[in-house]
């Protein structure tokens, strides 16, 4: 069974109603380590050889966070400045994380519509991700594409329940190996993912 560290960051969590949802979901899942890192690390001081052994003794590792400034909490850069260090996880002999899984796992205050061409952020939220594809990509972690609630603000409870389900479905799917790369690959977002499959697998 695969191991899941989920890397949670969000500065004002007690007045997010979206991200709540998700982590009572997550945190009733067998296989996950739950590491909050503004609950950790209320001073920013990061205790970077507690996050490598985190990191070290897990296999799928996931960023999950509000989108916040086209990006994700400082809390979350500064952890990848300090942790992601030269020759340990990237660079000649930097090899921890080779072969480990990673995924971006977000809400959004507004709805999709507003990230594409035409929409106020001008362009498509796997754009402004891109930072995070290519810093797994750097560290030789896969990159699975990301899960995203969108619309946060308006989101309705059955909504929020049906996405939240979904997220526990796939976060289970992943800790039993029981998600293959093709059910996922082509995807743009894995909630998108056909339900109906991850039902099957009766989790």
């Amino acid at each position: 069974m695969a191991k899941i560290l989920i890397e949670f960051a969000h500065p004002v969590f007690s007045k997010s109603r979206v991200q709540k949802e998700l982590v009572n979901r997550c945190r009733e899942i067998e296989g996950i380590t739950f590491n909050d890192l503004y609950e950790q690390y209320p001073d920013l001081y990061i205790d970077v050889k507690r996050e490598q052994e985190l990191l070290h003794t897990h296999d799928i590792i996931i960023w999950q966070h509000p989108m916040y400034w086209y990006s994700g909490p400082a809390i979350l850069k500064q952890w990848m400045d300090l942790v992601l260090e030269y020759n340990w996880a990237y660079g000649p002999q930097g090899d921890a994380l080779s072969g480990k899984k990673v995924l971006s796992v977000i809400s959004c205050g507004v709805r999709e519509s507003a990230y594409n061409s035409q929409g106020m952020n001008r362009y498509e939220i796997n754009q402004f991700l891109l930072p995070f594809r290519q810093t797994a990509t750097l560290c030789g972690m896969s990159y699975l594409p990301p899960f995203i609630i969108f619309g946060g603000n308006q989101i309705s409870n059955s909504s929020l329940t049906e996405h939240s389900d979904k997220y526990a479905a796939v976060l289970s799917a992943l800790a039993k190996d029981q998600l293959p790369e093709e059910q996922y690959l082509r995807l743009d977002y894995l909630q998108t993912l056909d339900i109906d499959f991850l039902q099957d697998k009766k989790f």
